[in-house]
């Protein structure tokens, strides 16, 4: 099984801490997810820090086609204060799913340079690769097209 991997960058303006205690707080998830995946937080996070730390379980549950609900659970493996942290998929949709999320200083020193690293492996051999093909990547990248708009929105070149 073929792993896929692609790297996503985005330039985000804005008080860099701003930035990172957006990006840390699980509860800000939601807020740029697509509503058509009917993101849903199982984990009661109202019991636990703000921020993510390693060796946190999250879990969630999601819609990614109609009439199918699969439940997520994640694991933050590393939070390096400001400029990194990184997810795995412990149970879901995925073989594997491997998040990093970097943060460095945007060039110009206004805001931040995000670039989100991913690789992640379809269950079913030949099958999960003919659906990565013909749907699933197109629904991966449709999700990071929405997260780039919304944190556009949410963090306006405007508002410096």
């Amino acid at each position: 099984m073929a792993i896929v991997s692609f790297t996503r960058l985005q330039t985000i303006p804005g008080d860099p801490s701003r930035i990172w205690a957006f990006f840390v707080n699980p509860l800000n998830l939601p807020l740029i997810t697509p509503p058509s995946l009917r993101f849903e937080t199982l984990t009661d996070l109202t019991l636990s820090p703000q921020n993510i730390y390693p060796g946190q379980l999250i879990e969630y549950r999601l819609r990614p086609f109609p009439l199918i609900t699969v439940r997520w659970v994640t694991e933050i493996m590393l939070v390096t204060e400001g400029s990194c942290f990184v997810d795995e998929q412990r149970r879901g949709p995925y073989r594997s799913w491997h998040h990093e999320h970097h943060f460095r200083p945007a060039p110009g020193g206004v805001g931040v340079e995000m670039t989100d690293v991913v690789h992640y492996e379809i269950p079913f051999g030949w099958i999960g690769m003919a659906a990565n093909a013909l749907f699933v990547r197109r629904q991966v990248d449709g999700i990071f097209d929405y997260r780039f708009r919304e944190i556009e929105r949410l963090f306006p070149a405007a508002a410096l």
